[in-house]
């Protein structure tokens, strides 16, 4: 059965593709977090400044939890299936 045929390996590519994904939107939003920060530290910060700081943090932490769970998974069965260590 060739890799694009197996049903686990696509589910797993596919996971890793949205871990991927979950994880540069999540760290984007990190980082416009931290540039609202600089920008609030500058001027004012004002109430809008503080809301738009903690929704760009509570998003980013919502979406990297499970993003970085998921691709710490995909990437160990990938290698137990590479070299058949489990890491245990």
């Amino acid at each position: 059965m060739s890799g694009a045929d197996d049903p686990v390996l696509r589910r797993r590519a596919a996971a890793a593709r949205w871990a991927e994904l979950g994880q540069r939107t999540g760290y984007l939003l990190l980082g416009i977090a931290v540039g609202i920060f600089v920008i609030g530290a500058i001027r004012d910060f004002s109430d809008r400044t503080v809301w738009m700081i903690v929704a760009c943090l509570g998003a980013a932490a919502v979406i990297l939890c499970p993003a970085i769970i998921l691709g710490y998974a995909a990437k160990a069965a990938e290698r137990e299936e590479r070299t058949g260590w489990d890491g245990h």
